[in-house]
């Protein structure tokens, strides 16, 4: 079974409602560590489960894999490109590049990307986080990690213009916990986290859960571990022809959900615009047309 386009919790999630008793808790097993949860033997994945070893081999083959063993090395395969560092992502696509422009693989790989993710994203998890989001009754708070703090940037910035309460959390662990201090139930945080996943984004999104914070996460395919206490999740694919993931598809849904959220509110969005421009037009920050 190919798993060049999705992930093996995908899978197992889209089987989900055709598995037995039995197998529906092993899924949920494998869900709830994923994908650690997978790769050890067949007898202890099913004592990990509290089902028998023969549910294990035929949960695998109802859902697409040969058996057990090409089931776990789909597993291995994902943990290996989570785990990827640049050089190695690079010299993987190298030893594969087409000959084509790099344009055009880019656009490809681009393209395809979206089309994954659009395929796997419900919109009803698009509306439940925008929602959050555009509700002035709760703060947002938006963070990045050493790469998608360009994104988290971006999204406060349009933020800021949208509605009042909006916090970009610095990028530096020692200041979070300040952040943390202020945030209050319901309040919303919206973090990037995307593979080589980083341990003070998890501990952030801990703290903040602790708090009954509403988290919003964006992440790749393989999926941050701080999805498991998300409320919604953005699992965005992000391979490219490059040494370097893309950021593409994940700044098409901050776009997106920067639309959703203003035109939901538009009168006291457009009021505020209106007083931004004013402030604009007296500090005289852009040039005028002559």
């Amino acid at each position: 079974m190919s798993q060049a386009s999705t992930t093996v919790s995908n899978v197992i999630a889209a089987h989900f409602d055709a598995l037995t008793r039995a197998e529906k808790q092993l899924a949920t097993s494998l869900l709830e560590n994923y994908p650690v949860s997978g790769l050890g033997s067949i007898t202890t994945v099913a004592e990990n489960a509290g089902v028998s070893t023969p549910t294990v081999a035929r949960m695998v083959q109802k859902i697409g894999f040969r058996g057990f063993p090409d089931f776990q090395a789909s597993l291995h395969q994902e943990l290996e490109a989570t785990l990827s560092n640049p050089i190695a992502k690079h010299d993987r696509w190298a030893a594969n590049a087409p000959g084509t422009h790099i344009l055009n693989r880019f656009a490809d790989a681009i393209m395809n990307n979206m089309r994954e993710t659009l395929s796997q994203l419900p919109t009803q998890e698009f509306d439940g986080a925008a929602k959050l989001i555009a509700d002035r009754k709760r703060d947002v708070y938006v963070v990045g990690g050493r790469i998608t703090k360009a994104l988290a940037e971006y999204l406060f910035t349009h933020l800021q213009v949208v509605r009042p309460g909006v916090t970009q959390i610095a990028a530096n662990a020692s200041a979070w916990p300040h952040y943390v201090l202020n945030m209050k139930p319901g309040d919303v945080l919206v973090i990037f986290d995307i593979r080589r996943y980083e341990q003070e984004m998890e501990a952030l999104a801990g703290a903040a859960r602790e708090r009954n914070v509403e988290i919003i996460l964006f992440t790749d395919q393989w999926s941050s571990p701080i999805a498991k206490i998300a409320s919604s999740v953005f699992r965005v694919h992000i391979e490219a022809p490059s040494a370097w993931d893309s950021s593409v598809v994940s700044l098409f849904i901050v776009e997106a959900l920067i639309e959703a959220v203003q035109s939901s509110e538009w009168t006291q969005t457009r009021d505020r615009m209106a007083t931004l421009e004013q402030l604009f037009e007296e500090s005289r920050a852009f040039r005028k047309r002559r």
